[in-house]
């Protein structure tokens, strides 16, 4: 609960820089703003909290706690590989606060008991995003992916409130425990569940599952590689602890509306961004198209409907991605400084600067799934808790495509190690940016060799 205010302070005091002329200061208070709410959250654990006076629609458990404290760390890493960002940018201090307020929505995703509190923690979490996304204001790829993030992002929005506007219909309430006991009940009429359906395309939307996923490449492309970061690691994360939280303790109940469904979009979501995803020329999209993989990873621990094991599972796989994700935007900012993102960019990197390829390496392995990273036992959770579902054979379906995966993901490395490079002249990093480096590897081998006592700490 703490950690919520003082991200939100810090959006407002970031407001206030331009005005009281100390927006060359923000960038260290943000730091320290952010490692203060981890603290604040972490001291939290086992003493649940809610706001009263709001009718308790926002409720910090130790669920919401633990994916708070995986967005606060990312948080954290994120600001250190955006530090050039921030100082290459005039508008300095608009864009820590539309960063700021991005994290906001995001922790009231986390924790939200209440759908009023779910709409209004996506909207807070998408609206500076649409405004980062075209950013780089004289580039038309970022323009475009501004305009293609805002339309695509209301219409997702526009099923989200007719759903929700349906199911209170149905209910007459918007809080997720009176509906689930509502649901128990029985007794509800059919467009009770024509609201769910509607809720689920759009929650699919947000974490950009395919057939829903068409707005991502394009967005991610077109969007600073910084801010692609960040949408594919704290959006990422936030949007499946809101997509938990309402499928498993909202809908739970009825899982057999909304599961057929979901694991069709599971499948789609496997082979078309697997199959597209190999077939890219530019590391960027297939990044973009990657994640799409491993949201459907993630979602298919909501259809196994085990609330302990699945919260584990996604708990521990939006850590593990989101480290690695940090990790390989790095490497691809300080690679694509030039602008070019190609996979021929990465040709001769050992070479050219032996650390950075290693940061690379490890975080391929880890996304690809491969031991003892963190990425191999992120997928192991994830098939251990739908072994015990009647959907066993999309464990068959992610192994052959997870396959594929590997195929990409080995293409950046050979083209490190195995392919001669375009120039001779090393590639500098800065310092914060190696500091980081180095701290994700670590990490990512950390966690993949002991995974029981990190799942125990969170």
């Amino acid at each position: 609960m703490k950690g919520l205010f003082i991200i939100s302070g810090l959006g407002i005091l970031a407001m206030l820089a331009e005005i009281f002329k100390f927006k060359r200061l923000l960038y260290p208070i943000v730091l320290l703003g952010i490692l203060v709410a981890y603290a604040a959250n972490f001291m939290e654990f086992n003493n649940n909290m809610s706001i009263e006076h709001f009718n308790n629609m926002i409720r910090f458990d130790n669920v919401a706690l633990a994916f708070s404290g995986v967005i606060l760390i990312t948080a954290f890493f994120w600001f250190i590989l955006a530090n050039d960002y921030f100082n290459n940018e005039t508008s300095l201090a608009d864009h820590f606060a539309l960063v700021l307020f991005a994290i906001t929505g995001g922790l009231m995703l986390t924790a939200f008991s209440n759908m009023t509190t779910l709409f209004l923690g996506i909207e807070i979490l998408s609206i500076p995003l649409y405004v980062l996304a075209a950013s780089k204001k004289n580039d038309m790829k970022s323009n475009e992916a501004g305009f293609k993030y805002l339309i695509m992002g209301s219409l997702a929005s526009a099923f989200l409130l007719f759903g929700i506007a349906l199911i209170y219909g149905a209910t007459g309430t918007f809080d997720i425990m009176l509906m689930r006991s509502k649901i128990s009940a029985g007794n509800l009429p059919m467009f009770f569940y024509a609201g769910v359906i509607m809720m689920l395309v759009a929650m699919c939307f947000k974490v950009s599952a395919a057939p829903f996923h068409f707005w991502a490449p394009d967005v991610y492309e077109g969007s600073s590689t910084v801010i692609t970061a960040l949408m594919s690691t704290i959006v990422k994360t936030a949007a499946f602890a809101a997509f938990m939280r309402l499928f498993l303790i909202g809908f739970g109940g009825i899982n057999e509306t909304w599961s057929l469904a979901l694991s069709i979009i599971i499948a789609l979501s496997l082979i078309i961004s697997n199959i597209t995803a190999a077939a890219q020329s530019s590391v960027k999209r297939m990044l973009a198209y990657s994640s799409i993989s491993h949201a459907a990873f993630m979602l298919m621990a909501i259809l196994a409907v085990n609330a302990h094991f699945s919260v584990q599972a996604i708990l521990y796989y939006t850590l593990a991605y989101s480290i690695g994700s940090i990790a390989s935007f790095t490497v691809l900012y300080q690679v694509s400084k030039n602008g070019d993102t190609s996979f021929e960019a990465f040709n001769g990197l050992a070479k050219r600067n032996p650390m950075i390829a290693l940061g690379m390496l490890i975080a391929m392995l880890s996304l690809a799934g491969i031991p003892v990273t963190a990425g191999f036992f992120a997928k192991y959770f994830i098939f251990t808790t739908l072994m015990a579902s009647s959907f066993k054979w999309l464990l068959i379906l992610a192994v052959l495509t997870s396959c594929v995966g590997v195929y990409y993901y080995f293409k950046v490395i050979i083209a490190m190690y195995f392919k001669k490079p375009h120039t001779e002249e090393p590639l500098q990093i800065d310092a914060s940016h190696a500091m980081l480096l180095g701290i994700t590897s670590v990490i990512t081998i950390v966690i993949g060799l002991l995974p029981d006592l990190i799942l125990k700490m969170l």
